[in-house]
């Protein structure tokens, strides 16, 4: 979900770009459009393994500290990128002036910025929002990944290159919906990594419990709603479900909802 959503965001602009030097028989530009995609997707991996080299050199407090700074620091930018791209009615318009002034002055730089800029953006956010999911539940794989920009790069294809008509706002509300709960899921796990720190007080340790032991545990055989059970599994992954949350990981996880709801209804009317 990840994935798709921040690759779609690139393939998008990037879709937009080649489409309107094509347009306008500017299909010159196009080499340094495709340097550009290449040289984000670099300056992205670099930025994963930096991260990754980062956060393995933590311990203790310290790595408790790190993991809830980077799952209030994901659930900011995931929820403002939402936020943001909700008031966007002239995103297109915007980069075509943009590249029609690059083509006009031949800045060539500025035309490789705005695509390196457009990928790297994506990409870096990814990596923050990956390493964040894999904070809360150590079950997250490449593989989901993967498939996630495979579907996004597709989906660009058949948009820019076969003219195949997509209701892409309906792929941007349902998926802004699920990162939304995912951000909600991010800042009461990270409420939880500061509460392990010593930092919050848990004001109640419990507020519920499914996780408690399980008959079947040693065959690996969970309940349901248990953090490792079929439900409860794929909703931690998901949304960062917690089988036993204490009441200021429950209240952060309902503030941040109500927060939300107003934003979103706040958006709706200045839309109006």
């Amino acid at each position: 979900m990840i994935t798709f959503r921040e690759t779609l965001e690139a393939a998008l602009v990037i879709g937009i770009v080649l489409a309107y030097l094509a347009k306008t028989k500017n299909t010159k530009y196009n080499n340094i459009v495709y340097v550009a995609i290449a040289a984000g997707i670099v300056a992205s991996i670099g930025a994963a393994a930096l991260f990754n080299t980062f956060a393995g050199g933590f311990e203790g407090t310290a790595e408790q500290i790190f993991e809830g700074i980077t799952m209030f620091v994901g659930a900011i930018l995931l929820t403002s990128m939402i936020l943001w791209m909700m008031k966007q009615r002239h995103v297109a318009d915007e980069l075509r002036q943009k590249i029609s002034k690059d083509i006009e002055h031949h800045d060539r730089l500025g035309l490789f910025s705005l695509a390196f800029i457009a990928v790297l953006r994506e990409g870096v956010e990814t990596v923050i929002f990956l390493g964040a999911a894999n904070f809360v539940s150590i079950d997250n794989n490449i593989i989901g990944g993967l498939f996630g920009v495979a579907v996004a790069v597709v989906l660009g294809y058949l948009m820019f290159v076969a003219s195949v008509k997509i209701n892409i706002k309906k792929f941007f509300n349902i998926s802004s919906f699920l990162l939304l709960l995912f951000a909600a899921g991010l800042v009461s796990h990270g409420v939880h990594e500061f509460e392990e720190a010593g930092i919050l007080p848990p004001i109640i340790e419990h507020v519920w419990d499914l996780n408690q032991k399980a008959p079947l545990e040693e065959q690996g055989i969970y309940p349901s709603l248990h953090e490792d059970g079929t439900i409860g599994s794929l909703a931690k992954g998901l949304f960062g479900y917690n089988g036993n949350p204490s009441l200021l990981e429950t209240i952060s996880y309902a503030l941040y909802i109500i927060l939300i709801t107003i934003l979103y209804k706040n958006i709706k009317t200045e839309a109006a």
